[in-house]
Order: structure tokens, then C-alpha cells, then sequence
């Protein structure tokens, strides 16, 4: 059976951080039947270890300790489970590098660390370089979510390739037999009409696949009534996409509407490489 995934790559640091993530790339392998894989990247820096040896050993330590909860996890829900260790001066270049070793179509991920005085609201950076750089979907995951049980929101656009965000959005509540809203949002009220246009057809391009589809068409700020979307329309599962992918910054910085979705929901948030 076709899934909407079927190489999922957990990059967790298994800290209190990441249980959310955890706990949704787990559930979906054991609904599905999928192994999964996962990556813990290990922040490394030879020269350092070379004058501090006992850091490294220490790290490995608490590496292995982790790996073998996570191992542990796996077996008590029969996941079938592989996890690899990188170490790298840039973890987020580690997990990247794997998901295309892997052959990845999905990472799943926390949506933040812990918090900087500097950025309360934002994206941690390991997060957010994910996001930006891989070249797969990436679902980033609060600590607190469980999940999907109740909707999935795809919020699109007039462009060709929100397309994508549909048909995956879609995919994912067919697998899941939950009702789909799609959602266009029309900055201004002259916009309105056109906004309408785009969600139905939309609307039209999945509706042979017996799910529920909901139209929905908001006017105001595009982050804001995507999230009160999500609340109002009881969707646990968010669905946006990434554009931009030519442009190495664009990437890394992953754009307005959807990096504040992302940076605010309460769901977790698919980003559809589009």
C-alpha cells in the first residue's frame, strides 16, 4: 500500500525538547507499518576534543544512552528502527546530509530548543536551517502534539505550485480518513472572489478521493488566519509550503507567512517542498 511517506527520518537530540516529535514520527510508523529511521546529530569539534578528550568520551556516552531509549521506544510499539550518530561542527548540515543519504521523503523534527533571550518566538536555528536546506518535506512538531486526529488544513495560494500542498495535504487525510479544509486567504476584500476561485479548484483536484473537503476563504493577515483556521476548523495537522528553493538565504530563512505559521501554531507543520 502507497502511503503519503514511506522513508521517514526522525532527527531528534532526545532531549525534552524533541519528545513531541518523537511521539508523532513513531506513531506514524507503527499506523502505517513503516520503519523508521532517524539521525542524532552530535555537535563535534576536533580540535576541541583533541585538548579535551574526556568532553568527547562523554558525549558518546550520553549518545549511546540516548540511542538506546530510543531503541527501547521502538520495541515496545514494534517499530522497526534504525539510528545513526553524526557528529559535525553543524548538526543541522548532519541531518540534512543523511535524509539525502537515506533517500528521505519526510524529517520530522521539533519546532524549537530551547529558548535565547534573542529569539523567543523563532524557529531555533538548527530547526530552521532544516526547514531551509532539505530538500524533502519537513514536519515540525511541538513538544506538547500528538498525532493528527481530528483535520488537516492546507492553506494554498494562486501559484502552480501550491498544487503540491493539496495533493499532499489531501494524501495525508485519506490515509488517516479525516476531513481536508482548504484555505485561501484574501489579503484584501477585493481579493475575495479570486481567493474563492483558487480553493475551488483545489477542491477540485482531490475530490476523487472520498474525503470530506471543506472550502474556506478568509480575508486579513495570512499567518494569523491560517492559525485561527487551523483552531476554528478543529485541524490538528497544518499543511504549507516552501518556495524560494533556488536561493540558498530564501531557504534558509524559509519566508514570511509560512515561517510564522510554523513559529506560532499550536499543530504540527508540514512543510511540502513545492
Amino acid at each position: 500500500m502507497n502511503h503519503p511517506f514511506e522513508r521517514i527520518l526522525l532527527a531528534t537530540e532526545h532531549t525534552e525538547f524533541d519528545q513531541g516529535s518523537e511521539r508523532v514520527a513513531f506513531a506514524m510508523a507503527q499506523r502505517c507499518g513503516l520503519p523508521l529511521m532517524a539521525v542524532l546529530p552530535v555537535v563535534s569539534n576536533p580540535e576541541f576534543e583533541i585538548v579535551a578528550p574526556q568532553l568527547a568520551a562523554r558525549n558518546d556516552r550520553e549518545a549511546a544512552a540516548k540511542i538506546d531509549d530510543l531503541h527501547n521506544t521502538a520495541t515496545q510499539l514494534g517499530v522497526s528502527f534504525e539510528i545513526h550518530v553524526r557528529h559535525g561542527v553543524e548538526p543541522y548540515r548532519e541531518i540534512v546530509n543523511k535524509a539525502e543519504e537515506k533517500q528521505a521523503d519526510l524529517i520530522v523534527m521539533r519546532r524549537r530548543g530551547k529558548r535565547s533571550f534573542l529569539a523567543k518566538l523563532l524557529l531555533g536555528e538548527m530547526v530552521s536551517k532544516v526547514a531551509g536546506y532539505a530538500s524533502c518535506n519537513v514536519l515540525l512538531v511541538p513538544r506538547n502534539c500528538i498525532m493528527w486526529s481530528r483535520g488537516v488544513l492546507a492553506a494554498v495560494d494562486d501559484s502552480e505550485q501550491s498544487m503540491s500542498v493539496t495533493i499532499m495535504a489531501a494524501a495525508v487525510a485519506k490515509e488517516c480518513a479525516l476531513p481536508l479544509t482548504i484555505l485561501s486567504v484574501a489579503e484584501t476584500g477585493v481579493l475575495h472572489e479570486k481567493a474563492e476561485a483558487v480553493v475551488a479548484r483545489h477542491a477540485g483536484a482531490v475530490a476523487d478521493l472520498d474525503i470530506v473537503v471543506r472550502q474556506l476563504v478568509l480575508a486579513g493577515r495570512p499567518h494569523e488566519q491560517i492559525i485561527a483556521a487551523g483552531k476554528s476548523a478543529g485541524c490538528d495537522l497544518i499543511v504549507v509550503g516552501r518556495r524560494g528553493a533556488s536561493n540558498a538565504v530564501v531557504r534558509m530563512l524559509l519566508g514570511g507567512t509560512m515561517q510564522k505559521v510554523a513559529e506560532m501554531a499550536d499543530q504540527p507543520v508540514l512543510i511540502v517542498s513545492v
